[in-house]
Parts: structure tokens; C-alpha cells; sequence
């Protein structure tokens, strides 16, 4: 039985980083979206900023996450033609992605442009259904949700 606490087990798994970093995107994602109809709702300034902030960090956790992901095909299955589940979770993963990072420039740019207001919470609903989905493939390839 190998050692859960040993760094090479940590850090050279076949997925394990990819499989690890997801849940901060999602975590942050899935919150800010929270924190942003909460704000809308009650008409808290304090919440929306905190939104902005969960939505721009769950961004930049996309980077990684994306790197892990490439990575983990690479080497766990040496690169060989995706098909299947594993093209969909690209795909949808991908998709995802460019969601957050749409959301995220929204949350940059001047707020005042009704555009942008009309746009954003229909693409973070729709964000979220991505990545559930998304999350549901992935629990499919890593074995979680196979019966």
C-alpha cells in the first residue's frame, strides 16, 4: 500500500493535480455566483464586490487547471486521439473556461454599459450548468460515478 503522505505520490500521480486544483474554480465560481444574486437581491454592494472577487479568482484558477488536465492526457494516456467521455469533458471543459473568463472580464470592465449588465447573469447561470456538466463527465472518467 503506498503512503498517502508520500511526495512523490502527491506530486507525480498520473491526474492527481488536475484532479485536485478543479475544485477551486468550481468552489469559486459556483460562490461568486451565489454572492452575486444575493447582492442583486438585496441590494448589497458589500456582496457583489465579493462576487467580483470569487469570479476573477475562479479566472485565474482556470490557468492550472486547464495545464493539469493537458498534462494528465499526456501522460496518463501518452497523448493517444481523445474520443468519447474524455473528448466531451474537454470540450465542455474548455467551453467552461472561456465562460468563466467572459464573466471575469465583465466583472473588470465599467459596470455602467447595460449590455454588460443584461449579459452577465444569464452567462454565470449558464457557467454553472456548464461546469456541472463538465463535473459530471469528469466523475465519470475518474470512477466516482460509475455504478
Amino acid at each position: 500500500m503506498t503512503n498517502p503522505f508520500d511526495p512523490q505520490t502527491v506530486f507525480f500521480a498520473k491526474h492527481a493535480q488536475h484532479v485536485v486544483l478543479i475544485h477551486f474554480p468550481i468552489g469559486l465560481f459556483i460562490a461568486g455566483v451565489a454572492f452575486d444574486i444575493a447582492g442583486k437581491w438585496t441590494k448589497r454592494q458589500t456582496l457583489v464586490t465579493v462576487a467580483d472577487y470569487d469570479l476573477i479568482a475562479a479566472a485565474a484558477m482556470t490557468l492550472p487547471v486547464i495545464a493539469t488536465g493537458l498534462l494528465a492526457w499526456h501522460f496518463a494516456l501518452e497523448g493517444q486521439r481523445l474520443k468519447g467521455t474524455l473528448l466531451l469533458h474537454l470540450i465542455f471543459g474548455l467551453a467552461s473556461s472561456v465562460i468563466l473568463w467572459l464573466v471575469a472580464g465583465l466583472r473588470i470592465w465599467p459596470r455602467q454599459t447595460g449590455f454588460f449588465s443584461a449579459v452577465r447573469l444569464p452567462l454565470e447561470i449558464i457557467g454553472v450548468a456548464l461546469i456541472g456538466l463538465t463535473g459530471h463527465l469528469g466523475g465519470f472518467l475518474s470512477g466516482v460515478n460509475v455504478p
